[in-house]
């Protein structure tokens, strides 16, 4: 039986540590946390369809805030979650009051109406995002391609949390993690076992990601309370594979060009647009739900189309493609991105929950928490298809032996990605490259 290599893997985690310190960096060594369960004996609350929209369209707002603000410090390639980041926030949402909150809900772009704040508890809006996340466990599955053969997708989401095991946790924050994230908490003992709370956090991370990312944190001191994560990861083939990669010139901002490696495809069941100073391609995953959407700016207008993805501007394109016919030249790439996105998300609005005006007493009223920090790493590879690529060209030779498509698009210079749900318009990786070698 053929084998297929792995061509686009992605897996992303954002962490929000809370605590009464900073979380810090540094290793060591001592006992083990256990790790047991600190659950409401609550079901995941069933899909709200009502819900789902309002989730969908503050994911993207939030989603290109956030990558404006990366950008801006990013000359080099970048990639980031902000669904997963998202995620773990508006899980400490759900333990934050007063002003805390106020600055979370607009940051979060949570629609109006949808929180109630006087329980802490974000509502809706939690529904809403519980609904997203039912949806994209559904992406996965054997799904037909283009030429009729059959493929595995694989999205899986996942959250969780790491609560200090003496700490008294509010109930109706443990019901809301239970219902709407699916989450219990893991008690581990930060104060004399921070090495050991490590070696959880990150055996779960590793696993999550399948290994793409073995640590999502180093060192965690005495003081750190709570560590709330949202992991990502795809694994997906391309409806319609792309040729063997060949050596072209991919020219880089400052003018200067590499060889970078180049795969080509001919197909009709692409995604297009255009605007003023862009165009995009969007290129499905097996099944056509996933999708990753390629924005090409004019020469010379990179940071221009980059400072100027907005919310509206990010959804507008993700509904406005038009399926057609692309001959479409794309890099292979592979990037791994590691950031803090703690002054990002102050700069956007919410900086009390970083302070010591922090109020997070719907999660606990035994000591005040604030948030020390908000790591995240990212990973993508994207590349043609592997050992079957033969079996797959040949059979897609007979779809391609119709009228080559009508446009054609080359991708050598510096572009955006958008690796998307399709039915819900939903940016699960964002970013850019600017040298596809690296």
């Amino acid at each position: 039986m053929l084998a297929r290599r792995e061509f686009l893997r992605g897996a992303a985690l954002a962490a929000a540590g809370l605590g009464i310190g900073q979380l810090v960096t540094g290793c060591g060594s001592g006992g083990s946390s256990t790790g047991s369960l600190a659950a409401a004996d609550e079901p995941r609350a069933p899909a709200d369809p009502a819900a789902l929209s309002g989730a969908a369209a503050a994911v993207a707002d939030f989603s290109a805030d956030l990558y404006r603000r990366l950008a801006a410090d990013s000359p080099g390639n970048l990639i980031c979650s902000p669904y997963s980041a998202a995620v773990a926030l508006s899980m400490a949402r759900c333990g934050a009051v007063g002003r805390t909150a106020t600055e979370m809900d607009a940051v979060l772009h949570v629609p109006a109406g949808a929180v109630s704040s006087s329980e802490g508890s974000d509502g809706s809006f939690a529904a809403g995002l519980n609904t997203l996340a039912l949806a994209l466990a559904g992406r996965s599955g054997r799904r037909a391609t283009a030429d009729g053969s059959k493929a595995t997708v694989s999205l899986d989401v996942a959250n969780a949390l790491w609560g200090q095991r003496d700490e008294r946790w509010e109930k109706p924050f443990l019901t809301g993690l239970a219902q709407y994230y699916g989450a219990g908490m893991r008690q581990v003992d930060f104060r004399s076992d921070s090495p050991g709370a490590v070696r959880a956090i990150n055996s779960w991370t590793s696993k999550q990601t399948h290994g793409r990312i073995p640590a999502i944190v180093s060192g965690l001191d005495s003081s750190t309370r709570l560590v709330l994560a949202g992991a990502l990861y795809l694994r997906a083939p391309w409806n319609t594979p792309f040729d063997d990669a060949r050596p072209a010139p991919f020219t880089r901002l400052d003018g200067s060009a590499v060889q970078a490696d180049l795969m080509s495809v001919a197909a009709h069941d692409t995604g297009y647009a255009t605007g003023p100073g862009w165009q995009a391609v969007d290129v499905p995953y097996a099944g056509g739900e996933l999708a990753m959407a390629v924005i090409l700016p004019d020469e010379g207008k990179f940071a221009e189309i980059r400072d100027s993805l907005d919310g509206t501007a990010l959804r507008r394109l993700l509904t406005g493609l038009t399926q057609t016919g692309v001959t479409l030249e794309l890099p292979k790439w592979t990037t791994r991105t590691t950031v803090g996105l703690d002054k990002a998300l102050k700069a956007m609005g919410m900086p009390t929950a970083f302070g010591a005006d922090a109020d997070f007493s719907a999660m606990t009223r035994t000591e005040p928490l604030s948030i020390a920090a908000v790591p995240q790493q990212a990973y993508v590879a994207v590349d043609e298809q592997g050992t079957e690529a033969a079996v797959v060209t040949a059979a897609v030779m007979g779809v391609t032996a119709i009228a080559e498509p009508p446009l054609k698009v080359t991708i050598d210079r510096p572009y955006l990605f958008v690796i998307h749900d399709r039915p819900t318009a939903t940016p699960l990786f964002l970013g850019h490259v600017t040298d596809p070698t690296r």
